[in-house]
């Protein structure tokens, strides 16, 4: 009777693991999926294609609008068929967190169905970019939705890796929420300046430098948290190695960050794959601290356990 009791737990045991790892590998491939998909959307803005397709949801009226296809074309229907992937993956994200619902935490569907939700608001933004002529504030929105789901699927990834909490990072969590959070403001001024076209208009015309300017000093606050991460991270004894790996990796990205945005500014963004890159490092710098954090929230909350 008990070995029968201990084989139904391993099997129990077995089901949950093998449900978990299923959902989490979808979720991390969304989540590349979707950092692919903001950095088409940067190329697409500053080669000044976000126009490119004139109409919506398909381009020229048709799926694959071979005859008119050129570059400028070409990166903004790949930007959509990648949103229309994640889309479509998304709702699989849904229907699997559903259908394994018993052997997952009661949180993960609820999780995903919001995950669904920011997808369908992304998508009416991504019409309403096209249809309203690239209007600077739905521009920024679209990508600030793109970010927020980008951080959604990256804390739900993080919170089903196996993971041991040591207990030491309990001062750190609020810490990494900081520097996550002012870094996704910082993200946000950065897609204003890039849909005002701040920078140029500031430097030919004289024209909304006081946004180019608001981001220049939102640097300050985003990299002295981003530096009190990896400082204090380095100065808490016995701290998950994971939790250190990962302050290193945002403090190498920081300063990435800082080094390419200098160059961007100084080229007044006439070099493209410095502008996409800029982007790119900040989204990863953003995914890299919210994975901190929710790390640091299970090292505070389940010590010693693996989730």
């Amino acid at each position: 009777m008990t070995e029968s009791v201990i084989y139904q737990k391993n099997q129990s045991s077995s089901a949950q693991f093998s449900a978990k790892q299923r959902v989490r590998r979808l979720i991390w491939k969304i989540a590349l999926a979707t950092f692919i998909l903001m950095a088409i959307g940067s190329a697409t803005r500053v080669m000044d294609a976000g126009l490119a397709c004139p109409d919506w949801p398909l381009c020229y009226g048709q799926f694959v609008p071979s005859q008119q296809m050129n570059l400028q074309v070409f990166l903004e229907w790949f930007h959509r068929l990648d949103a229309a992937i994640i889309g479509l993956t998304t709702i699989g994200l849904v229907v699997l967190c559903v259908w394994y619902h018993k052997e997952l935490p009661r949180w993960l569907p609820w999780t995903a169905l919001l995950a669904l939700m920011l997808v369908i608001g992304q998508g009416m933004l991504g019409a309403l970019t096209v249809t309203e002529l690239l209007r600077f504030d739905i521009v920024t929105a679209h990508l600030g939705t793109a970010l927020l789901f980008f951080c959604l699927l990256i804390g739900m990834g993080t919170a089903l890796l196996p993971y041991e909490g040591t207990t030491t990072a309990e001062k750190l969590t609020w810490l990494g929420g900081m520097a996550a959070a002012l870094v996704y403001l910082q993200s946000l001024l950065g897609g204003l300046i890039a849909s005002r076209w701040a920078v140029h208009q500031c430097y030919t015309g004289f024209e909304l430098c006081s946004v180019m300017n608001t981001h220049l000093l939102g640097v300050i606050p985003a990299t002295l948290a981003t530096l009190a991460v990896v400082i204090f991270s380095w100065r808490t004894p016995a701290l998950h190695p994971a939790l250190r790996k990962l302050a290193n990796v945002s403090g190498g990205l920081l300063f990435l960050q800082i080094l390419v945005g200098f160059a961007t500014f100084h080229l007044h963004l006439q070099v493209e794959p410095l502008t996409v890159t800029h982007q790119a490092v900040g989204a990863a710098l953003l995914g890299g601290l919210v994975a901190y954090t929710v790390l640091a929230v299970r090292d505070r909350s389940i010590p010693s356990s693996s989730v």
